[in-house]
């Protein structure tokens, strides 16, 4: 993505929902003039080093049961996973990840000196973990369960009794469970919002951020909520690594929470409609096939055309301009990642020249 997100004509392995302006943020306010005096008072200090008190409060109530005290912010949801890993893991510690999933998850234990058990999901389990696999790889020495929840790339959602099952599994021998909840607040259905695993569970860790269906990727900022002794432990690691966020974005971002219903409506709008577009052109070929994401804004695409995934990318990039994640990516061989949030006609336009350059690797 770094070499070509800059270049391509279609990025359709953007994960974000289409990105809101400063000026469509600020407008949320109701008094732009206000807002920009208030802000150009703001003395650039550090500011609060664990985020301001008014943003960790807002972030809270995204939550059934906690406060600003369980909740401190982060330089995004890479920073909050990367945080929480240097706090928890240690060399010889045992950790289990679902995969596919995002790579901190298994990447950083293993860089720590962690044994890192793998859990695959599976195609024809809708990417829900089983139970009984998850239950197989925890040991009474297992220090945390890792999560993706809902799931990047498949946008598998795992519902809140099979999430209370997990638990069960974690509480037997106390481990902690790690849920990257990035994409939460745009499920399919209902309010969008599915059950938080701080929600369920003690020992039970949620990050987050503003740039997914909060659509404010440039901003930065995301969070870790979790148990307060907890989050103290975290606190003197980001003494030696980030210190405190930006105090324009975390004003940024409190404008954002604050009108949290407005822009996830606009979220939920987006994503609802492009699957919409994404499911006929599945539908619409005998040569491609996937599970129907309940959440987030990507899905796992499988093709039966006889090419590497990253053949496959590289020439649809090449021939067409059309950008998708190679699945070989996730290490799932003949699949392809599409981020289907964007903008709905560069969706459209670039999912019909996929179906050519399909067409044509048929011939």
């Amino acid at each position: 993505m770094n070499t070509y997100e800059d270049s391509c004509r279609f990025n359709l392995a953007e994960t974000c929902v289409r990105s809101l302006t400063l000026n469509e943020l600020v407008d949320l306010t109701g008094d732009r003039s206000a807002f920009w005096e208030a802000l150009g008072q703001t003395q650039l200090t550090y500011g609060p080093i664990i985020g301001s008190p008014r943003l960790r409060e807002l972030v809270a109530e995204l939550y059934e049961h906690k406060s600003a005290d369980d909740v401190m912010i982060t330089h995004g949801a890479i920073g909050a996973n990367s945080l929480v890993y240097s706090a928890l893991v240690e060399r010889g510690d045992h950790v289990v990840t679902v995969v596919p999933t995002y790579q901190q998850h298994y990447s950083i234990p293993e860089s720590m000196g962690a044994e890192v058990d793998l859990v695959h999901l599976r195609a024809d389990d809708g990417w829900l973990p089983r139970l009984a696999d998850i239950a197989a790889a925890v040991t009474s020495e297992t220090k945390l369960i890792a999560l993706n929840n809902p799931n990047n790339p498949t946008g598998a959602l795992i519902p809140r009794d099979r999430m209370e099952a997990i638990v069960d599994i974690a509480r037997e021998v106390g481990a902690w469970v790690v849920c990257d909840e990035v994409y939460r607040g745009v499920d399919q259905d209902g309010d969008g919002f599915s059950a938080s695993i701080v929600d369920l569970y003690e020992r039970g860790i949620s990050t987050g951020s503003m740039s997914k269906p909060y659509a404010l990727a440039g901003l930065r900022l995301g969070w870790i909520v979790g148990p307060r002794d907890f989050l103290e432990s975290v606190g003197t690691h980001r003494d030696y690594t980030t210190i405190s966020v930006g105090r324009i974005d975390d004003a940024l971002a409190v404008v954002a929470l604050e009108n949290r219903d407005t822009i996830l409506a606009r979220s939920r709008a987006i994503t609802r409609e492009n699957l919409a577009v994404l499911d006929d052109w599945v539908a619409s070929r005998e040569d491609v096939s996937y599970v129907k994401p309940q959440s987030g804004t990507t899905s796992l695409i499988r093709y039966t055309a006889d090419i590497d995934s990253y053949d496959f990318c590289r020439r649809l990039l090449d021939e067409h301009g059309v950008m998708f994640t190679p699945g070989d990516a996730f290490d799932i061989s003949r699949t392809f990642r599409v981020g289907f949030a964007d903008d709905t006609e560069t969706l459209r336009s670039g999912l019909a020249l996929t179906g050519d350059f399909l067409d044509g690797l048929g011939k």
